[in-house]
């Protein structure tokens, strides 16, 4: 895995996560969708890259499978929606296994996976990028 995901590769693994009844039922809402515009994306990527850090990289996090809350923050929301929630789910959909640290390019994977889904929902689902025009 490379430190920047192929975003086409990227787009078509959150499209087959997508079409998941669990998965796609998440959506930016209320206080999480106010909290992504008031901050802005390079903020909420901070965010993302440290609640990772804290609560995924290690090879067991604190209670595994439980750590990420379903609202409080716009990445909890897209950790959900991604699959990036749990090690779990990690190893499912993304093929990053259990059990040890995720390395540097993995942390980065996520972060852009999240990224990638919150400025999604944020143009109402059009696919971000430098070929859009706007």
């Amino acid at each position: 895995m490379t430190s920047s995901p192929d975003p086409r590769s990227l787009d078509q693994r959150l499209a087959a996560i997508a079409r998941q009844p669990f998965r796609a039922k998440f959506r930016l809402r209320g206080r999480d969708r106010a909290t992504a515009e008031l901050k802005g994306p390079a903020t909420i990527r901070w965010h993302a890259y440290d609640l990772i850090a804290r609560r995924l990289v290690p090879a067991e996090p604190h209670k595994d499978g439980r750590q990420t809350p379903y609202r409080g923050h716009p990445v909890f929301v897209a950790q959900h929606a991604t699959a990036t929630c749990c090690r779990g789910c990690l190893e499912r959909w993304h093929g990053i296994p259990k059990g040890r640290e995720l390395t540097r390019a993995e942390h980065v994977y996520v972060v852009e996976a999240v990224c990638r889904w919150i400025e999604r929902e944020m143009t109402g689902g059009a696919a971000p990028g430098p070929t859009r025009n706007r």
